[in-house]
C-alpha cells in the first residue's frame, strides 16, 4: 500500500513540475532546530502596548510608539487565529508543502518563480522607511511572543518570524487580486490556451467579457447628496469566510499619529481599508490587463538559450528545493530549475517556453503604502500616498471629514506599446515589447468629487462609477490598459438605487447596502428572461418551474417563495464564469434546482430562508441575500440536505460617516466574530445573530465610548522583570 502511495505522489508531483525535475527521498523528516523562545520573552520587554477587548472581543491596541502598537496587533491577532498566520508565513516562505503535502508544493514553486524572497533581501533595506521596517519587525515579535506562550501550536521551523516574513507576505499575495494566478494556471494547462499576438495595426477593444467576481462593494456619498450634509462611506469587501484573506477587526491607536478602526489580515500589520479620524476607505478587486506572456523561441541546440532582437541570450537559472511532505516521518525533496529571461520568470511546458511579465513584480513598496494611508489626515496626504503606486491593483472609494469623495481606479498600468494586442500571447523575441516602466498616476481612471455628490464601485466597469454626466469614458483612456467593461447586479442596483435620491441618509444608505434584487438589465435578470422563453412543453415538472420562476420578482429576501428556484437554477452559472469553468445548460441547470428542492423539500417554493443559512459551530441562521446581490451570500454546492451554508460574500462591514462639523461616528458588524478560531470563546460566533439580521454594532473609536465596554485589559508588552530598555524610537 505504501508503494502505490509512494507512486501516485510522485506521480502527482511529476505533473506539477514536470518530467525533468530531480527527486531524493528521505527516510525521515530533518527537524529544523528547536527555537529558543526566552529571546522572545525579553524582547517583550521593549514594548508598552495595552490591549483592550471590548464586549464583542475586538481588540483595541493602545501604545505610545506605532511599533508598540503593531507590537500588539501581531499578539492579538495571534490569539485569536495564530494557525491561519502561521499558514501564511510557511507559505510565503516556500514550505508549504512540507506542511501540507504534494497539492501545496506549487505554491512553493510559485514562491520562487516569482522571487519573492530575492525582492524582500534584495530591497528591504532601501524600499521602505525606518518607522515601516519598525512596524514590520514589532508586529512579528509580537507573533513571536505568543509562540513562546504556546510552542504546541508552532509548526517546527516556523519561529520566529520577522519583518521580512511580513514584507514577503505582500509581494507574494498582492499580485493575485487582480488574478496573476489564472494566468500561471493557464500555463500549466495541457495546450496552448491564446494565440500570439501578430496584427500591430489592429487595436483591441477593452476587456468586455461579463464575469461574476464574489467581489466588493464601496459607496460614498458627499455632503451635497446627503439628507444633512454629512459624509457617507460604506466599507464592504466580499471575502471567504475564513482563511488567509478573511477579514479581523481591529481599533489601533499610538500618540505617533496612528488612529484607525478597520480590517486586517492575517498577516497584515496595517487596517487596510476602514477608517482614521479623518478619511476612510474602501476596496473592491478590479481586473485591469497586468499581465503578459511571451511566447519565447528556445535554441533547438541549448534549450537554455532563447531568440531575442537575433541573437540568442542565456536564461537565468536558479535551484529551487521544496520539500513535499508525504506521511508520517517521510517526504520528498524536489529539486526544479526556475529560469529567467529579460521579460521575467519563464515556465517550460510541452507546448511551448513562456515569459511572464506582471504589475507587482520585484515591488516591496505595499507594506510603506499601507503605513502612510493609515496616517494621512487629508485628502491631499491620502492621494499623496496613493501617487506612490506599490499597490498593483485595487479600487479605493474614498470619503473624509472635510466632505470629498473620491474614486480611484487602482493599478500599476503598463506603458506598453499601443497597436498589440496585449491579451493574446506576444512574440517573446522582441524587446520592444518588454514594457519597462508603469503610466503615472495621473493617467489612472479616476473620479474626485463629481458634480453628483456620489461615486461607487463593485466590481464594475469605472466608466459606471457615478451620475451619467460624470463617469469617464473609455476614450479617454488607451485599450493596452485592458480595463473591464462588464456590470454586476449590484453595479446596477446601486446605480438604480444611487441615481434616483437627491438626498441620501443614514436609513436609505444602509437600506441600499442591504438591498435584496437582481436587476432586470443584470445577467440573472436576462438569463431569468431566456428560461422563460425556453420551448420545455416535453416535461410537465420543468414547464411549473418556468412558470413558478415567471412569478419570481428577483428578490432573495427571506420569506420569498420564489428565490430558492432562482438561484439554485442561476448559481451555477455564476460560479461557472467565476472559475472560468463550463457553465451547464440553462435547461440542465433548471432541472438539477428542480431536483434538489423536490428530494429535499418536496416543492417548488419553500422559503429561501429554509436553504440559504449561517453556521457557525451551533449556531444556524437565515439569511437574505445571495450571490452578487448588494447583501451578498455565496453559498456553494447545496448540502446533501438541499441547504447552502454561506462560505463568502458580506463578512466585515462598516458605515462610516462625518457630520457637517467633522465628527466621525462609525458602525461595523463581522459574520462571526473575533475569536476566529477558539470555538469554545464567547466570541467565535457571538456577532452572528446581528450579522443574520442585517445589523451593525457601534465602532468604540474614542476611549471615552470604549470604556464602560471594555471585558479584558492586559499588556503583553513590559512584562514583569527588570525595567525596559525602550527601542529606539523612529526618526
Amino acid at each position: 500500500m505504501k508503494r502505490v502511495l509512494l507512486t501516485g505522489l510522485l506521480g502527482l508531483i511529476a505533473t506539477v513540475f514536470g518530467a525533468g525535475a530531480i527527486f531524493t527521498i528521505h527516510a525521515h523528516v530533518t527537524r529544523p532546530a528547536p527555537w529558543d523562545p526566552a529571546p522572545f520573552l525579553e524582547i517583550a520587554r521593549q514594548y508598552d502596548v495595552e490591549i483592550r477587548r471590548d464586549n464583542w472581543g475586538v481588540p483595541h491596541i493602545y501604545g505610545p510608539r506605532d511599533a508598540d502598537v503593531a507590537y500588539g496587533l501581531g499578539y492579538a491577532h495571534a490569539e485569536d487565529d495564530f494557525a491561519t498566520i502561521q499558514e501564511v508565513a510557511i507559505a510565503t516562505r516556500g514550505k508549504l508543502g512540507a506542511v501540507k503535502g504534494p497539492d501545496a508544493a506549487v505554491t512553493d514553486y510559485i514562491v520562487h518563480l516569482l522571487q519573492v524572497w530575492e525582492t524582500v533581501e534584495a530591497q528591504y533595506e532601501t524600499a521602505l522607511s525606518e518607522e515601516t521596517r519598525a512596524v514590520l519587525e514589532a508586529y512579528a515579535h509580537g507573533i513571536n511572543l505568543f509562540a513562546a506562550l504556546h510552542p504546541e501550536k508552532v509548526e517546527p521551523g516556523l519561529a520566529p518570524m520577522t519583518g521580512k516574513d511580513i514584507a514577503a507576505g505582500f509581494v507574494f499575495k498582492t499580485p493575485f487580486f487582480y488574478g496573476l494566478d489564472k494566468q500561471l494556471m493557464e500555463l500549466f494547462e495541457p495546450e496552448r490556451k491564446r494565440s500570439i499576438s501578430k496584427n500591430p495595426e489592429t487595436a483591441f477593444l477593452p476587456v468586455d467579457e461579463p464575469v461574476y467576481p464574489t467581489g466588493s462593494n464601496g459607496f460614498a456619498i458627499a455632503p451635497s447628496r446627503s439628507d444633512d450634509g454629512h459624509t457617507r462611506l460604506l466599507v464592504n469587501s466580499h471575502q471567504p469566510y475564513k482563511g488567509p484573506v478573511a477579514w479581523y477587526e481591529v481599533r489601533l491607536k499610538s500618540e505617533e499619529g496612528w488612529d484607525v478602526a478597520g480590517g486586517a489580515f492575517p498577516g497584515s500589520p496595517f487596517m487596510l481599508h476602514g477608517h482614521n479620524r479623518y478619511l476612510g476607505w474602501a476596496n473592491t478587486v478590479n481586473k485591469p490587463d497586468l499581465a503578459d506572456v511571451y511566447v519565447l523561441t528556445l535554441n533547438p541546440e541549448n534549450e537554455n538559450q532563447y531568440l531575442l532582437d537575433g541573437e540568442w541570450k542565456e536564461l537565468e537559472r536558479e535551484e529551487a528545493e521544496i520539500k513535499v511532505k508525504l506521511f508520517g516521518p517521510f517526504y520528498w525533496t524536489v529539486t526544479r530549475d526556475v529560469f529567467f529571461s529579460e521579460h521575467g520568470p519563464v515556465l517550460k511546458t510541452d507546448h511551448g517556453a513562456y515569459a511572464i511579465r506582471y504589475a507587482g513584480m520585484n515591488e516591496l513598496r505595499q507594506a510603506e503604502q499601507y503605513f502612510r494611508l493609515n496616517k494621512a489626515r487629508n485628502f491631499d496626504e491620502w492621494i499623496a500616498a496613493m501617487k506612490m503606486q506599490a499597490l498593483p491593483s485595487i479600487n479605493y472609494v474614498y470619503g473624509d471629514k472635510d466632505g470629498n469623495i473620491a474614486y480611484i481606479y487602482n493599478a500599476q498600468f503598463p506603458d506598453r506599446a499601443e497597436g498589440w494586442d496585449w491579451q493574446a500571447y506576444l512574440p517573446g523575441d522582441r524587446s520592444d515589447l518588454i514594457w519597462q516602466t508603469y503610466l503615472p498616476f495621473e493617467e489612472v481612471p479616476k473620479l474626485i468629487n463629481p458634480k453628483s455628490g456620489y461615486v461607487f464601485n463593485a466590481n464594475n466597469t469605472p466608466f459606471r462609477a457615478t451620475a451619467a454626466a460624470d463617469n469617464l469614458s473609455p476614450a479617454q483612456f488607451p485599450a493596452f490598459m485592458g480595463i473591464e467593461t462588464e456590470m454586476t447586479n449590484r453595479a446596477f442596483r446601486a446605480e438604480e438605487l444611487l441615481s434616483r435620491d437627491e438626498a441620501i441618509s443614514a436609513e436609505e444608505f444602509a437600506a441600499y447596502k442591504y438591498d435584496l434584487y437582481y436587476s432586470p438589465a443584470s445577467k440573472v435578470g436576462l438569463t431569468r428572461a431566456a428560461i422563460l422563453t425556453m420551448d420545455l412543453s416535453d416535461d410537465e415538472e420543468l414547464v411549473a418551474a418556468q412558470k413558478h420562476l415567471a412569478d419570481w420578482d428577483l428578490g432573495t429576501d427571506r420569506e420569498n417563495r420564489h428565490a430558492a428556484l432562482g438561484v439554485l437554477t442561476l448559481q451555477p452559472l455564476i460560479m461557472a464564469e467565476l472559475r472560468g469553468t463550463e457553465a451547464p445548460p440553462l435547461r440542465q441547470a433548471l432541472a438539477d434546482a428542480v431536483e434538489v428542492l423536490m428530494e429535499n423539500f418536496g416543492k417548488l417554493d419553500p422559503e429561501w430562508s429554509k436553504l440559504n443559512r449561517l453556521r457557525r459551530g451551533e449556531v444556524d441562521l437565515p439569511l437574505d441575500g445571495g450571490p452578487d446581490i448588494l447583501r451578498a451570500v455565496y453559498g456553494g454546492e447545496p448540502n446533501d440536505d438541499g441547504t447552502l451554508t454561506a462560505r463568502a460574500g458580506d463578512t466585515y462591514i462598516m458605515f462610516v460617516e462625518w457630520d457637517e462639523d467633522g465628527a466621525l461616528s462609525s458602525r461595523s458588524i463581522h459574520q462571526f466574530g473575533s475569536a476566529t478560531l477558539d470555538e469554545a470563546s464567547p466570541h467565535f460566533a457571538d456577532q452572528a445573530p446581528l450579522f443574520a439580521e442585517m445589523e451593525m454594532k457601534p465602532v468604540l473609536f474614542e476611549e471615552a465610548a470604549l470604556e464602560p465596554h471594555i471585558k479584558a485589559r492586559y499588556r503583553p508588552g513590559l512584562l514583569p522583570g527588570p525595567a525596559p530598555t525602550p527601542a529606539p524610537a523612529a526618526d
